[in-house]
């Protein structure tokens, strides 16, 4: 049997690891604990989030006992972690909402086997004032907090005492889970190794030099170009339908460079070695096929948003590629659509030449509309018209949501019917 760590340092997934000899007899001996958390600091994962807990997602794969922290005590004060500047605190209402949407998120993602997704805030607050200073606060040494490079890196500018103590709290929460559901391994991204070891180190202090807890981190992850993964001309990359459809989401990993393909699959997919040998082939000999970026896309947005998604993402692409978008649903239409131009029009049936130049505003004038028509450049909804009298009625096509009007071989418009 492969040792998970094996499969994880093959896949390119382990930055830094704690007393690796130690952890891999773990590993090998018992079903072991393992945690990963994220602060409600935004009511959707984005993809950044993706690449540690893709990692938790392997550990909970290979039998050992995933657990989640949604960070909803640490994550009303901020973590200095990879911030240049203090986070504006959020309202509690703010909060509590972002853990509901994040716990969704995770139960959809992880499942129910292997799992157990819980809040810190039940612990943390619970401690306090003078239970905080007298338990933990004489454990930690100032000197060597400050030399912790997510401190180190903000004393320039400065930061406020509440962010300082962020490494302590989350010490407190690899504490309470070691004693409390047999967790022995934290797992972050690289930025996390000083606050992961010093929760090892309380651990240490307080249940003595011989526990067992071990530390894991996932390398940052850059693309070819040295620019960090993950952010688009758009900004980010979320995994909530309702901020980044389906179907931007499959044209994301569609659109990867063939440099980086590889190196995704192997983070991001569940594909074996033979199968991603087989891509990496193809990327060298075809690269013109895009098979990998295909295969890449269609598992990623399986995993996130289920088979059907990809059904309807390709639906829409093989659409806007041949320009046939008539049999389009009106929600396919909303994720396509969502970031092409727009306007707004009504239902009243009008002349075609009229509601090019004078509705919508698409074509500049009568003569050039009428050009457009008589040359074949204009299709409404997927069907070019030559017919300078076409009468157009919004209310014919796509449930009368919506009409798409294509002019030349790429430029679509989307008018949205009131």
């Amino acid at each position: 049997m492969v040792n998970i760590l094996d499969e994880l340092e093959w896949r390119g997934a382990v930055n830094q690891v704690s007393d690796e000899e130690g952890l891999r007899k773990l590993l090998e001996d018992k079903s072991v604990g393992i945690y990963c958390g994220v602060d409600p600091t935004g009511d959707s994962l984005h993809i950044g989030h993706l690449i540690p807990f893709m990692m938790l997602k392997r550990f909970q794969e290979a039998g050992h006992r995933a657990h989640i922290i949604i960070g909803g005590g640490t994550g009303s004060i901020g973590d200095p972690s990879g911030k240049k500047s203090e986070r504006v605190l959020q309202t509690m209402e703010q909060v509590h909402h972002n853990e509901e949407a994040l716990t969704k998120q995770m139960k959809h993602l992880f499942g129910k086997d292997n799992i157990t997704i819980v809040n810190n805030r039940e612990w943390l607050s619970k401690i306090d004032l003078l239970g905080f200073l007298r338990d933990y606060g004489k454990l930690f040494n100032v000197n060597t907090m400050l030399n912790k490079e997510v401190v180190a890196s903000r004393l320039e500018v400065g930061i406020s005492f509440t962010e300082f103590t962020y490494q302590i709290l989350q010490s407190i929460d690899f504490h309470h889970l070691w004693a409390e559901n047999d967790v022995q391994l934290q797992i972050g991204g690289a930025d996390q190794w000083g606050n992961i070891t010093a929760g090892i180190d309380l651990i240490h202090k307080m249940e003595g030099s011989d526990a067992k807890a071990y530390a894991l981190t996932i390398p940052l992850m850059l693309k070819a170009d040295g620019t960090k993964f993950g952010k688009t001309a758009g900004g980010a990359v979320w995994l909530d339908p309702e901020k980044t459809s389906p179907y931007e989401f499959y044209q994301f990993w569609l659109n990867q460079d063939d440099r980086d393909v590889i190196k995704y699959l192997k983070y991001f997919t569940f594909l074996s070695k033979e199968e991603i040998a087989a891509l990496e082939e193809k990327v060298k000999t075809q690269p013109e096929k895009r098979e990998a970026q295909r295969r890449l896309a269609q598992e990623v947005v399986a995993f996130v948003h289920g088979k059907e998604a990809v059904k309807e993402a390709e639906h829409i692409s093989a659409a806007l590629f041949t320009g046939d978008v008539k049999d389009l649903t009106a929600s396919e239409i909303e994720q396509c659509f969502k970031n092409m131009p727009s306007v707004e029009v009504t239902n009243a049936k009008t002349n075609l030449v009229e509601w090019l130049v004078d509705v919508t505003k698409i074509e500049p004038s009568r003569r050039q509309a009428r050009e457009d028509i008589k040359n074949g450049a204009i299709y409404i909804n997927g069907q070019r018209v030559q017919d300078v009298d076409y009468e157009l009625d919004p209310s014919q096509s796509f449930d009368g949501k919506f009409v798409i009007v294509r002019r030349g071989k790429k430029r679509y418009f989307l008018a949205r019917v009131k």
